[in-house]
């Protein structure tokens, strides 16, 4: 599974809106669209942010591993 899928999945099954997530990030709902459709990559500090956020490593939010 690749990372925006992960991304989204994620933000999905804690019941959060984009908004919610780029508030999070310190950035807008329409940047964080694009790090969901993959349009623009996710900068480091974001991932490890989300990471933290969610409880999971950052290899999982990469799709590297199957393990959170």
């Amino acid at each position: 599974m690749d990372y925006v899928r992960i991304l989204r999945d994620l933000r999905e099954d804690a019941d959060k809106t984009q908004t919610q997530i780029a508030e999070v990030l310190g950035t807008s709902q329409t940047m964080y669209a694009r790090y969901e459709r993959g349009a623009n990559e996710l900068p480091i500090h974001h991932l490890i942010t989300l990471s933290r956020y969610y409880g999971v490593s950052t290899d999982y939010l990469l799709g590297l591993s199957k393990e959170r």
